[in-house]
């Protein structure tokens, strides 16, 4: 069964493992899901262990930023020869979140990136 295509916009990505059509996506509570499952320390850590092709936090990797498909069946076809396209595909999920946020800003009509505004709260006064 083929499924939805993913949504660039949204940082969706595609990836094939075998047979199986996945669409993954670097949601935080997805990259949470990931750290978790990894102990991280930090997004440094992360991303290493992610893009480093570590066999435990690619499986994580699939089963926790996976939005579309079947991310056990995926893993029960898994290759080593599907790592490196696993690897560039988190490169591609990760990357949408991590890039040029002013660009993005400009690209989508908002003209340059946000000012710094104060909370009302914090005023002379107390």
């Amino acid at each position: 069964m083929m499924i939805a295509p993913a949504n660039g916009a949204r940082g969706e990505v595609a990836l094939r493992i075998g047979s199986v059509d996945l669409v993954i996506a670097a949601e935080i509570g997805r990259l949470a899901a990931v750290s978790t499952a990894l102990d991280c320390k930090s997004f440094v850590d992360l991303y290493q262990r992610l893009l480093g092709v570590e066999v435990a936090a690619t499986l994580a990797g699939i089963r926790c930023l996976a939005v579309r498909g079947d991310a056990e069946k995926a893993i029960g076809e898994l290759k080593l020869s599907d790592f490196a396209n696993i690897k560039d595909a988190f490169a591609e999920a990760l990357m949408h979140h991590i890039g040029d946020d002013a660009g993005k800003a400009v690209a989508a009509g908002e003209g340059a990136a946000a000012q710094t505004t104060k909370s009302p709260s914090l005023s002379g006064t107390g």
